[in-house]
């Protein structure tokens, strides 16, 4: 790891828990003074809060967010938290460096778009890390989380789950596969896994749920995460099993997230590739 001890860190924060836990912990990350560029409606108050330097920035202003890090002597900064889905390259009001930058992308993928954006600011000496260097106590361990385990039965689901998942991965489709009693009942796509699980709960219950890091995650932008959110989807779609890839994926709420499966007697597995 870069020793970026002296130097102001950068912190690009959208909505969600994330952010807040890196603020949380940045001093434990030996991380003193923090800029942190936000965007209004998503950026929680406690980042902006902590933040030693903090500014709100449209989504399409690439050339204002640079200069704002680099005027802050910024070099290596972390992607944290989600947009909606809906704000892609497409429909931003951009500034004249992201016209530029635009105009040269062609693949509008998600991923793509990130990673243009990523090698834009390089340009400038920013480097985005691997966001779980500094959240990696939030990773799911290799083992059982809940009391209840897994049967025979629902571990050859998980089996074939994840060759379905890394499959689906491969193609930069989705990280989910969703399995009972041994056949495929759906596989994540644009729709997002909670929404996937609802859809598998209309076609069957007692479902295993499988996530898995696609085989080219890119961990500077992109980690699976599971939380309370997950448990409800799986509840109400009567799911059973939540396996999910052993220190490539983030438990959000642990306690809240483990209590809830727990009481509702499904299982959660931290599993290996």
């Amino acid at each position: 790891m870069p020793d970026y001890k002296y130097e102001v860190f950068g912190l690009l924060a959208g909505a969600g828990s994330l952010p807040v836990e890196f603020m949380r912990k940045a001093g434990d990350n030996g991380i003193k003074e923090t800029a942190v560029l936000g965007f209004k409606g998503h950026t929680p108050d406690e980042v902006r809060e902590k933040a030693t330097y903090y500014q709100e920035i449209g989504f399409g202003q690439l050339g204002k967010g640079i200069k704002f890090f680099t005027s802050h002597g910024v070099k290596h900064l972390v992607l944290l938290g989600w947009v909606q889905p809906k704000l892609t390259i497409s429909n931003l009001k951009m500034d004249i460096r992201m016209m530029m930058l635009a105009a040269k992308t062609k693949d509008r993928r998600a991923d793509n778009v990130i990673r243009a954006l990523i090698s834009e600011g390089a340009k400038d000496g920013l480097t985005v890390m691997d966001n779980t260097l500094f959240l990696s106590h939030i990773l799911v361990e290799d083992k059982i989380l809940t009391r209840r385990a897994p049967t025979r039965r629902q571990l050859d689901d998980i089996s074939l789950g994840k060759q379905i998942a890394l499959a689906i991965g491969g193609l930069d489709v989705g990280q989910t596969a969703i399995v009972n009693k041994h056949a495929v009942i759906a596989v994540e796509a644009m729709e997002g896994t909670d929404n996937c699980i609802k859809r598998a709960g209309t076609i069957a219950k007692g479902c295993t749920i499988v996530k898995m890091a696609k085989p080219e995650q890119d961990f500077r932008f992109d980690v699976p995460c599971i939380g309370p959110r997950t448990i409800e989807s799986m509840l109400e779609a009567s799911a059973s099993v939540l396996a999910v890839e052993a220190g490539k994926t983030y438990i959000l709420e642990r306690e809240k997230t483990i209590e809830m499966a727990d009481r509702h007697k499904m299982v959660i597995i931290g599993v290996d590739r």
